[in-house]
């Protein structure tokens, strides 16, 4: 290693091997490189354009370089950066008032990422349990197949075995169950329990909707033993599902509820939303982050919230939403050999393998990409949808087109 810096270092050629080269081997990148974005539309190093039907992990809600953001965070830029969390800031405090009119809140924490939300919410239910309880109430029930982030804590509390391995020992006090069983939740949810944490449907774990009633007996079941619900929207939330939060539309309030992804579109920010009562207990010095809740995080988020939660927006979702299932759906008819049938909420969508086909979501997603199309999967067998949320009807053809031919070429190997 040359101690150096090589002064043509901001312009040397780099390609997909300088991620095998230089970077921490966490994930396993596509053989491509995007370098610019409009829109859905990206372009790679060698000029060829892709239809994103990714949105960044449902991230980029408002499409790649939204106009409007662009400006909002310009003038920003050439404003207020950053000043730490021993003074508060305009942006923020304007972000914080909008999120508070919306939702059941009347608190909001600001961090950078939906782990650190989750993070704070657990760190949360368990002070607000030893206070008012006592340090027996500390017991975290979360579902098995959940995704809650990569801190060892929120690892820990999401159901993926896969993802706790090798970090050993793990925090204890940690029970996990299946998801949609009430039987199952009625077993463990008991007095010594401080939270339930749950996400409406379940992203990571194969894009499962939480039936209504499972989520209006967790309710009941924190409500008989003093625990706290703690609804992860971090994938879910500002618009996917055709709701600005899906617990809008299951006649379920939790407590907490945590926000990311989409509430920055592509600048980092989370949040952790609740009530007055429950946030007094994270007082002066428990809980903080010298980033979280910056000027530059508080105007893309103020500007994503404004534009995001309308009612044309939302409907306009859930609109696009009902022509790509049909589309889905007609898929799955004609290859029922290949494909379940599709499942989720608003603009997160699963398409399940079937048969001998299952394990195989990520070998149909990559034929997909290089017939220009940006697809993600949930695991090994869903193909999982999360295009931004102002897909045109145009692009949802174009989708579809690809997704046809894709499925001849993946059948014929």
């Amino acid at each position: 290693m040359n101690a150096n810096l090589d002064s043509g270092v901001t312009t040397r050629p780099v390609t997909r091997q300088t991620f095998d080269e230089v970077l921490v081997p966490t994930y396993a990148p596509a053989a491509m490189v995007p370098v610019r974005a409009k829109g859905l539309d990206v372009w790679d190093q060698e000029g060829k354009r892709y239809l994103d039907f990714t949105s960044g992990i449902a991230v980029s809600s408002l499409g790649h370089c939204n106009p409007e953001l662009v400006a909002a965070v310009t003038e920003q830029v050439n404003t207020l950066w950053h000043l730490g969390n021993g003074y508060t800031n305009e942006p923020v405090l304007r972000l914080g008032r909008a999120l508070t009119e919306a939702t059941f809140a009347d608190r909001a924490f600001f961090c950078n990422s939906g782990a650190e939300a989750n993070e704070a919410a657990l760190k949360l239910a368990r002070k607000y349990a030893h206070t008012k309880f006592g340090p027996h109430k500390s017991r975290i029930v979360s579902c098995l197949s959940s995704f809650h982030g990569r801190t060892l804590f929120t690892v820990s509390v999401g159901g993926q075995p896969k993802y706790t391995e090798g970090f050993e020992p793990l925090p204890p006090e940690l029970s996990h169950i299946p998801y949609n069983d009430i039987e199952a939740a009625r077993a463990a949810i008991t007095d010594d329990v401080a939270a339930v944490i749950v996400e409406p449907i379940q992203g990571e774990g194969g894009v499962i909707p939480g039936d209504h009633a499972y989520l209006k007996a967790l309710r009941e079941l924190c409500d008989q033993t003093g625990a706290l619900l703690v609804f992860d929207e971090v994938q879910s939330g500002v618009g996917r599902t055709g709701a600005f939060y899906a617990y809008m539309d299951t006649g379920v309030t939790p407590d907490i509820l945590t926000s990311a992804k989409a509430l920055g579109n592509g600048y980092p920010i989370g949040a952790m939303l609740t009530t007055e009562e429950i946030g007094m207990h994270l007082n002066v010095g428990s809980h903080g982050t010298t980033y979280g809740g910056n000027p530059l995080a508080g105007t893309v988020g103020l500007k994503v919230v404004e534009t995001i939660n309308t009612p044309s927006f939302l409907a306009r979702v859930k609109e696009a939403s009902g022509k790509i299932f049909a589309n889905l759906e007609k898929l799955a008819g004609e290859y029922p050999q290949v494909f379940g049938k599709p499942r989720g909420l608003g603009l997160l969508i699963g398409l399940p393998m079937a048969g001998d086909y299952k394990g195989r979501s990520k070998d149909y997603t990559k034929i997909c990409e290089k017939m220009g199309l940006m697809l993600l999967i949930a695991g090994p067998d869903v193909v999982r949808l999360a295009p931004a949320l102002v897909v045109s009807d145009e692009q949802i053809a174009e989708a579809d087109r690809i997704m046809r031919e894709a499925v001849e070429a993946f059948i014929a190997g």
